[in-house]
């Protein structure tokens, strides 16, 4: 019931809820200002008919800013908060206060100071200075008119004492704001500088400095899920397949080691590329790669590593090299909910060294596992 009663008063976005609680929060410098009407009239120094006119004007306030942010017209706006026209209707009421409370008036300016400084928490250094100048040139005409027109309540030595007084604690406020406005700044750079070393720190720490995949560490989280999943649904199917780029030693022996990390990089792309979107590809180590294939059978997750193996026939992966020829080799197998991660990963191995020893350019698929007899084979589309 409160929940739905805060969300019906303030809405339920809740960024809108922070500004309309603000802007009710500020309506008690409005309220103290009927107050003070109400007192300075109960002690003969006001005029009814000047208070009234002026706490209806109060309240008009009030409820002119709830409705424009209440119907979020206030979004249209580069500051929703719309913190200095609030301030600055405040400013204006409070000045009105101050040249119709008699002989009571100097209470009023404190909560001139009081709206200044709940706008810094809110203002930029501009729209403070802003604030500060309106205010000091509102009051000081205020005071200059009321000196001519009611010089016993508002005699010109005490006015004098009082602009004083104001134009000292203005500029006070303005420099606080500057303060708050440039720790803001600090703060929210920290923030950022925080928010990109945490993000460069998850990259490092999941993905592989050289081809951008995942590493082998994360690669075990990934692998760790998809067995959980198949611990729980019962159905859940995926392959490994571990991949090794042929002869790659003699690569870096005969063009360099900036050429082989080229070539890495290359592959990588065009294995990935080949690949359906719910396959995960890391890098192993060295040349080598791990291939998880989510929800297929080992005969259609070899069908991905086959588009690899045509695109590299296709396209030459070092454009000023175009006699580079590049194969991999491949060790292809299906994990079984029975045992440990380890076992399937050393099966795909032991497939991979199956293809190398077979003359390498080629897939071998083992479908060996516990309960079962089925020796390794090569894949039928393999080159």
């Amino acid at each position: 019931m409160y929940q739905r009663l805060k969300e019906f008063v303030l809405s339920k976005d809740r960024k809108q809820q922070v500004r309309i609680s603000r802007s009710l929060t500020a309506a008690y410098v409005f309220l103290a200002c009927i107050g003070l009407q109400v007192y300075a009239c109960e002690s003969g120094f006001m005029d009814p008919a000047q208070a009234w006119p002026l706490s209806l004007v109060i309240l008009a306030n009030i409820l002119f800013w709830y409705v424009v942010l209440r119907s979020g017209l206030n979004l249209r706006f580069s500051d929703p908060a719309l913190t200095l026209p609030q301030v600055a209707a405040a400013l204006t009421i409070i000045v009105g206060a101050y040249s119709v409370t008699g002989r009571i008036h100097g209470s009023v300016m404190m909560l001139l100071a009081l709206v200044q400084v709940f706008g810094i928490f809110n203002m930029n250094l501009r729209d403070s200075r802003m604030a500060g100048a309106y205010t000091l040139a509102l009051m000081g005409a205020a005071m200059i008119y009321k000196t001519a027109t009611d010089p016993a309540n508002y005699p010109y030595q005490v006015e004098i004492a009082h602009f004083i007084l104001i134009a000292a604690i203005l500029p006070t406020i303005s420099t606080l704001a500057a303060q708050l406005s440039d720790m803001r700044a600090r703060l929210q750079a920290q923030k950022n500088e925080l928010a990109h070393a945490l993000t460069r720190i998850q990259i490092l720490a999941t993905r592989d400095e050289l081809t951008g995949l995942y590493n082998r560490r994360h690669m075990r989280e990934v692998m760790a899920q998809h067995q959980k999943r198949l611990a729980r649904s019962g159905y859940h199917r995926f392959c490994l397949a571990l991949v090794d780029l042929d002869h790659f030693k003699r690569i870096n022996d005969t063009h360099g080691h900036g050429i082989g990390d080229e070539v890495l990089k290359r592959f990588a792309a065009i294995l990935q590329s080949a690949l359906r979107e719910t396959d995960v590809l890391a890098r192993w180590g060295g040349e080598e790669f791990l291939v998880l294939m989510n929800d297929t059978t080992p005969e259609q997750a070899n069908m991905g590593l086959e588009r690899a193996r045509a695109a590299l026939a296709d396209t030459p992966l070092i454009p000023s090299l175009p006699d580079l020829e590049v194969s991999f080799s491949a060790g292809l197998t299906a994990y079984l909910d029975i045992e440990p991660l380890d076992v399937c990963i050393e099966r795909a191995d032991r497939a991979l060294y199956d293809a190398k020893r077979q003359g390498r350019h080629r897939t071998i698929i083992d479908l060996k596992g516990p309960g079962t007899d089925a020796p390794p084979k090569e894949a039928a589309t393999a080159h």
